[in-house]
This record gives C-alpha cells, structure tokens and sequence, in this order.
C-alpha cells in the first residue's frame, strides 16, 4: 500500500492530502489546472518536498517531516512518466528502454506488451507522440518499480491514442501488480482508469468535484 499524508504551502494556497493507492490497483488525481496534482505527485516521488507530512510504500518510509526522513526519488524505486517523453535522443528504442533494464530480457518482453517491438532500432525524433510516450513507459517499468506515477502521460495525444494507452495501462496494472498514481485532466480517462479517483481542487480532496464535473461533460454530450 502506498500511502501520503502531506501539508505543502504554494502561493495560493496550501495543499493538504491524505490518500492512500493499494498494490494493483490505479489511483486517478483528476482536478482543474493549477489544483496541486502535479505538486502532490511530485512530493510522492521525492521530487519536492512536505513541510509536513509521511510517504511510505508498506513499511518502508521514504519521507516522515517528524523524524527527518528524506529518501532521494533514485532510492525510492519508482517508476515515473511525464507529459513529455524522457527519452533519450541519441539512444534508440530499445537502448532507451535497456538502459533503466533491472533485467535485459524485460526489453523485449515490454516493447512486445506495448505494441512497439518493431521500433526498437528506431530514434525518438522518427516516431510519432503515441510511440514515444509507449516508450516512455517501457523505460519506466524496465526498472521494475514498486509504484508507477504518471503525470497527464497522455494529454498531448489523439482521442484515438489516449484509448488505446488506456487499454495498455490497465494492462500493466494486472501484469504487475504495483499501486499506480494517474494525474489527469480527463474526466473520461479518470472513470475509465481509476479503482479510485481522488479530485484534487485548489489544494484540497474534494470528492464532490469529479462527480460534478462528470454529469455535466455527460449533459453536454447529450
């Protein structure tokens, strides 16, 4: 079980959560922009810090502000994936994904997973948005984390690519069994991908905004 209790001040407001994403399982964080999803999934990584709070994965504690714990993010073993690709240029597919491997043979039994096997000689630059963040999320399982956090992973790409990566991640979600936080703006994407779904509005849980929002997009649709 992941689990985070944690207080940031930002500038205008402070971010006050308490969630918790069991193995196996997808957390989605829909909400507004500016809401404070990007900065909660950052302070689970590591990658900013609580002026109050505890993030642990089962017993292990990667941050606790009492005791003055503070794991570095490389120590936490996670897997991250961002709006933007982070792979590297002058690496091809395959040597993006081999080069985070916890074992080679986890190459070519992800680029299969996701459809991509056929582009593991090709350069980020010659494949499309959709093939690159396939990638992105290879080289972030090679590592065999033990918890997956995305950050809008797929808000740049086609309705028709979003779905499909939809279909791939709850995929992941089964084969490897870690707890998955999801950041995104998409109300479908958040009800298609999420066991629970957390909104996050101006720095606080509310679970009243999703819900909300969803009837309206629906009444919209009609």
């Amino acid at each position: 079980m992941l689990t985070a209790c944690l207080v940031r001040r930002l500038p205008h407001f402070t971010l006050t959560a308490d969630i918790a994403c069991a193995a196996g399982k997808i957390l989605v964080l829909p909400g507004p922009s500016g809401s404070g999803k990007t900065t909660l999934l950052r302070l689970i990584a590591g990658l900013d810090t609580p002026h109050q709070g505890r993030v642990a994965l089962g017993e292990t504690v990667w941050c606790d502000t009492e005791r003055g714990i503070a794991v570095p993010v490389r120590r936490r073993g996670i897997g991250l994936v961002f709006q933007d690709a982070s792979l590297f240029p002058h690496l091809t597919l395959a040597r993006n994904v081999a080069y985070a491997a916890a074992d080679p043979a986890l190459v070519t039994e992800l680029l299969g997973l996701f459809g991509i096997s056929h582009l593991a000689d090709a350069f980020p630059a010659t494949m499309s948005g959709g093939e690159r963040q396939r990638g992105a999320l290879c080289q972030a399982l090679a590592r065999r984390p033990r918890a997956l956090l995305l950050d809008e992973p797929f808000s740049a790409l086609d309705a028709a690519t979003r779905l499909a990566l939809c279909g791939e991640l709850l995929r992941v979600r089964e084969l490897f069994a870690i707890p998955i936080v999801h950041v995104t703006h998409d109300l479908a994407e958040a009800a298609r991908l999420g066991d629970t779904i957390v909104a996050v509005n101006k720095g606080r849980l509310d679970p009243d905004w999703f819900e909300a929002q969803l009837d309206l997009h629906l009444r919209e649709q009609q």
